[in-house]
């Protein structure tokens, strides 16, 4: 039988690797060989770092990585659409298909037992192939790079939802908060959407400059430096119409808030941590609605992929690191050091 090398996450800051048997594709499932698959502030913050080990994040020592773009090689029984050859996205949670949010498209919040994440309770896309079933699927556009494809499978598919939630468009300033890859992928398919002036904030200079060098935005601020005058005096004095926090701080939560207009429409994505506010002035007072946006949906996902292609735009503009998977250990470790854009493994073609 043959074998192929998976890399899994102890949960100690540290990485490890096991031989494991090339699978085979049952009925409805593909067998993909992986061309890219990145690594999300997730995977540092729940698995790599510790393991939080409850609901959707507990994760059962499984091969890492849940997002995960390759190349069809082999076909189970009954796979009625995808071929050998093909390039595919995989939506990174495999659900029930049968409660309500299964029947919407929405995976994420699948309420069956049966519910598995790859990379998280079922093998994901750090090995040389990957199991997945063909209702998890998306083709990937011939225009469109396998890192493209790997970005858009968790971070830039989960912005996407986030600006569609709080309806972006031409009549909007954005304000982004948090300038990591979630962070940058917002920005991003903001102005894709129309926003016509985008902020972004941060604490970490390196992710500043980022933000700077690939002109993402038309203002790059320091948390440190009172950004919320500085956010005000870019929008003559009222605030952002539309805000997103991807930091997942309270401070930068808080600042998501603040930093909206009157009427604003602000949207949570960044996980862990918590928020203190004032109801009154900073919410009741100025009718302020917060969404909370958890990943998407996989007819959102496709959605995504569909106007990436006709936009000729590319999230792995965000990339900066790329490492086989021999070496993943220094790429999760620079992704743990949160300095960077994103990281990717990848495989050659």
């Amino acid at each position: 039988m043959a074998k192929m090398t998976g890399l899994i996450l102890p949960g100690n800051s540290t990485v490890e690797y096991k031989e494991v048997p090339v699978p085979e594709p049952g009925p409805g499932q593909v067998l993909l060989k992986m061309r890219a698959s990145s690594i999300c502030g997730s995977d540092i913050r729940a698995i790599y770092r510790e393991h939080l080990g409850k609901g959707p994040e507990a994760y059962q020592g499984v091969i890492a990585g849940h997002e995960p773009c390759g190349q069809v090689c082999k076909l189970g029984s009954d796979v009625k659409r995808f071929k050998e050859g093909d390039r595919v996205i995989v939506y990174h949670i495999s659900g029930c298909g049968l409660c309500h949010d299964c029947r919407m498209g929405y995976q994420i919040s699948c309420s069956s037992d049966l519910r598995a994440a790859y990379g998280w309770q079922r093998d994901g896309g750090h090995a040389e192939y990957l199991l997945a079933e063909e209702a998890d699927l998306i083709h990937l556009p011939d225009n469109l790079t396998y890192q493209d494809g790997a970005l858009c499978a968790c971070g830039f598919g989960t912005c996407y939802e986030a600006l569609k939630r709080i309806n972006v468009s031409g009549k909007d300033r954005v304000l982004v908060v948090g300038l990591g890859p979630v962070g940058l992928a917002a920005l991003m398919l903001a102005k894709q959407l129309g926003a016509t002036k985008l902020i972004g904030v941060d604490v970490v200079d390196e992710r500043i400059r980022l933000t700077e060098e690939l002109g993402l935005a038309d203002l790059a601020l320091n948390a440190k430096d009172s950004p919320l005058d500085k956010i005000k005096d870019a929008t003559d004095g009222m605030g952002a119409e539309a805000t997103i926090d991807c930091s997942g701080d309270s401070s930068g939560r808080l600042l998501a808030i603040q930093g909206a207009r009157q009427w604003g429409r602000v949207a949570f994505v960044g996980e862990g941590g918590s928020v203190s506010f004032q109801p009154s002035p900073d919410i009741i007072h100025k009718q302020i609605t917060i969404y909370g946006s958890w990943v998407t949906s996989i007819g959102n996902l496709e959605e995504l992929v569909e106007k990436l292609s006709r936009w000729n735009i590319h999230p792995d503009k965000t990339v900066t690191d790329t490492f086989r998977l021999e070496d993943a250990e220094e790429a999760y470790k620079i992704m743990d050091e949160g300095k960077c854009g994103k990281v990717v493994i990848t495989w050659p073609e």
